[in-house]
């Protein structure tokens, strides 16, 4: 069945070497393994691909989550010290404080890469 099955988040890309100095220079992924069109980074005990392609920019919803609950406040630091600028939207429910997004007892960050790719962090309960 599928459901034993880890998934990858794709995520696509007009500019592979832009994409690269992104995820490797600004978000701190090491490069995995590369090949045809993209890369595949490691995150936690999953992965993701980064690809090229000519629908890089067209997704208007959040391509991937990563949950770090106990680093949440470093890596929300680390990514503003890199230059990262998070986006706000009206949602019902969700409280702004400086960019990060409080909903009860948890939180989230989202960004773009820079082909619009949307990434969200988030914190639990």
């Amino acid at each position: 069945m599928l459901s034993d099955y880890t998934p990858m988040p794709t995520l696509a890309t007009a500019d592979p070497q832009r994409s690269r100095a992104f995820y490797e220079g600004v978000l701190g992924f090491p490069p995995g393994e590369a090949g045809g069109d993209g890369v595949v980074y490691r995150a936690g005990t999953g992965s993701f691909l980064v690809y090229e392609s000519s629908f890089a920019g067209t997704n208007q919803a959040t391509a991937m989550s990563l949950q770090c609950d106990a680093g949440f406040d470093d890596e929300v630091r680390a990514l503003r010290d890199a230059g990262v600028q998070f986006d706000t939207f009206d949602y019902e429910g969700i409280e702004w404080q400086d960019g990060v997004a409080v909903m009860g007892e948890s939180k989230s960050v989202w960004f773009k890469d820079p082909d619009g790719n949307i990434i969200n962090v988030m914190a639990s309960a």
